[in-house]
């Protein structure tokens, strides 16, 4: 539809009674929808995202185990060379390196006793 200029033109309702029940139909949608809303917020729990602190810790402390098992080994490798005691000094900084890892884990978790004061822990006392 448009008029003489080429201008589109919106459709004309054929009456007040029309709009009337447009609008009413119109409050009834955002009646339901508030009710609908509100019982959504009361009844279910909403889903919340799980934080992302988890995936640090876990990176940290993937890294801590990583980072004790490969110092370890290189240690091991150079003593081996060094000594020439292949592969005795892999073999045995390797489980040490393991156990380090495992315990630099377990105090980054919180589940074993943080080691013992360097000589700048803030407390005052030196060695």
């Amino acid at each position: 539809m448009s008029d003489r200029d080429g201008k589109p033109t919106l459709p004309s309702f054929s009456g007040s009674s029309e709009e009337s029940e447009l609008s009413g139909r119109l409050r009834d949608l955002d009646r339901r929808l508030d009710e609908s809303r509100a019982a959504r917020h009361t009844d279910a729990p909403s889903v919340i995202e799980p934080p992302r602190q988890g995936y640090g810790l876990a990176m940290r402390l993937g890294a801590d185990f990583v980072a004790g098992v490969v110092v370890g080994a290189a240690l091991g490798w150079g003593f081996d060379r060094l000594f020439g005691t292949s592969p005795w000094g892999l073999i045995v900084f390797l489980l040490l390196g393991f156990g380090a890892g495992i315990l630099g884990v377990l105090r980054s978790a919180g589940l074993a006793p943080p080691g013992p004061p360097g000589p700048d822990d803030g407390s005052g006392t030196k060695r």
